[in-house]
C-alpha cells in the first residue's frame, strides 16, 4: 500500500484528522529520528493560521515554539506579528501532540521559576471507587481484579474489565424491602457500573451514586452527588430518574451527562442522544440533543444550545478539554483528578484557557501547558499553589 507523504501525515495529524493506521505510522518515522522538519514546519504553520487563531504575540510565540521543539532542533524565527490570548486554544491542543511525540527524546524542562524538580506525591487518577453494600459493608474497588464481590439476594456484585462493576441478577426478584448500594468515588479516582437494568454509568472523580440492587417498582431511581454520564437502558415502562439535590432528570432511554458538584457555579444537565425532562422546583424543562439546562447557584434556570458534547464527555474519554474557561474552573478539575488542593498566593492574572489534555499526563506536563499563558505553579507535596 502506498504511504501518505510525512508532511501530509503531519499537517492532518495536527488537525486530528489521521487514522489509526496513519498515526501509526506517522510515530514510528518520527521515532525513527525522520521528519522532524517537516514537523517543524507543519507546527509552525498551524500556529501562524490567521484564519484559525487570529494574531499573537511575537514574543509569545517564540516562547511557545521554544517549550514544543525537541532540545535538538534549531530555533527558527517566528516572523509574522501576533496578538496573544485569541491562539490560546490551539496553543493547548498543539501541546499534546507535542508531547506525546516527544515525550521521550530528552529530559523536560523544568516548572517556571523552579531550578530544580519539587518532591511531590501528585499523580494522576486511576480507576478506584468504594462500594457500600445495603448492610453497611464496604468493598474497595480498583484495576487490579475481576470476580464475584457479594451476593444480595438473586443478585451477584461482579468486579469485570478492570474497573467496573455489574449487578447480575439470577431468577426472579421476591417481593421485599428494596436494597441499595452506594459507589463512591474518591478524589483521584474515576468508575463505571452497569446497573441492574443494563444502564452503564461512568462516574467521576468525588462524586457517588446510590442505586438498587434491583428495579423492581414502576421507575428506576437513583442519587447522584458530583458527575457522571450516563447511557440509560431503554424500558418505556419505567422511566428512569436521576435525582441530584433540588434537580430530579426523566429520561426512558438516552445518553446524558450530568454535573452538580457543590463547588462549581451552576448544575449542568447536558443531552447528547435521545430526550429528557427535567424537573426543578416549579419547572420542567425538555431538552434536546445537543442542549445543555444550566441551574445556578441562585436557582436561575437557562438553556444553552449547541453546546459542545466532546468538550462536555472529555472526562469520560480520558481528557480535560477547556473552552474560555477561567484559571479556578481549570484548577478545580486539577484537584478533583490529581487529588490536590490548590491555594493562590498573590495578584494572580485573569486568563481564559482552551484545548485537550490527556488526563493521564504528569501534573508537571499539565502545568508546564498552563504556564505559557503567564501564570506559574509551586507544588508541595499534595498542594498546588498559583503565584503570578
Amino acid at each position: 500500500m502506498e504511504q501518505t507523504p510525512l508532511s501530509t501525515l503531519i499537517t492532518r495529524y495536527l488537525n486530528e484528522e489521521l487514522s489509526e493506521e496513519e498515526t501509526a505510522q506517522l510515530w514510528e518515522t518520527l521515532r525513527e529520528g525522520h521528519g522532524e522538519e517537516a514537523w517543524k514546519e507543519a507546527l509552525l504553520a498551524l500556529l501562524q493560521d490567521k484564519d484559525k487563531h487570529g494574531h499573537a504575540d511575537t514574543e509569545r510565540m517564540e516562547q511557545i515554539y521554544d517549550s514544543i521543539r525537541p532540545a535538538d532542533t534549531p530555533v527558527v524565527p517566528v516572523r509574522r506579528r501576533w496578538i496573544y490570548p485569541a491562539a490560546a486554544a490551539v496553543i493547548l491542543a498543539v501541546l499534546v501532540a507535542s508531547a506525546a511525540l516527544w515525550r521521550s527524546r530528552g529530559p523536560q524542562p523544568q516548572l517556571a521559576g523552579h531550578p530544580a524538580a519539587a518532591v511531590h506525591e501528585v499523580t494522576p487518577g486511576s480507576n478506584k471507587a468504594m462500594l457500600t453494600l445495603a448492610d453497611g459493608s464496604t468493598i474497595t474497588l480498583d484495576s487490579a481484579g475481576n470476580g464475584a464481590l457479594a451476593q444480595q439476594g438473586n443478585v451477584q456484585v461482579v468486579q469485570v474489565n478492570n474497573g467496573q462493576l455489574a449487578y447480575q441478577a439470577s431468577g426472579s426478584h421476591a417481593a421485599g424491602a428494596v436494597q441499595y448500594n452506594t459507589l463512591a468515588i474518591p478524589r483521584g479516582g474515576q468508575f463505571r457500573v452497569t446497573l441492574p437494568d443494563g444502564t452503564n454509568v461512568w462516574i467521576n472523580a468525588a462524586s457517588s451514586l446510590r442505586y438498587p440492587t434491583a428495579f423492581t417498582s414502576t421507575d428506576r431511581t437513583v442519587e447522584l452527588t458530583g458527575e457522571a454520564y450516563f447511557e440509560v437502558a431503554k424500558m418505556p415502562e419505567k422511566p428512569f430518574h436521576v435525582k441530584v439535590r433540588n434537580m430530579d432528570v426523566q429520561v426512558l432511554g438516552t445518553h446524558f451527562n450530568v454535573m452538580a458538584y457543590t463547588e462549581e457555579t451552576s448544575m449542568q444537565t447536558t443531552l447528547l442522544e435521545g430526550a429528557v425532562k427535567v424537573h426543578t422546583a416549579g419547572a420542567q424543562t425538555a431538552l434536546r440533543p445537543g442542549q445543555q439546562l444550566r441551574m445556578e447557584q441562585t436557582g436561575r434556570l437557562s438553556v444553552v444550545d449547541n453546546v459542545n458534547t466532546d468538550e462536555i464527555i472529555a472526562w469520560k474519554n480520558g481528557y480535560f478539554q477547556f473552552n474560555h474557561e477561567k484559571l479556578p474552573g481549570v484548577m478545580r478539575q486539577i484537584a478533583r483528578w490529581y487529588d490536590v488542593d490548590i491555594a493562590y498566593e498573590g495578584n494572580i492574572p485573569d486568563r481564559e484557557f482552551g484545548g485537550k489534555i490527556s488526563r493521564n499526563s504528569s501534573i508537571e506536563e499539565v502545568l508546564r501547558i498552563l504556564e505559557l499563558s503567564k501564570v506559574h505553579f509551586r507544588i508541595e507535596k499534595k498542594k498546588i499553589i498559583v503565584i503570578p
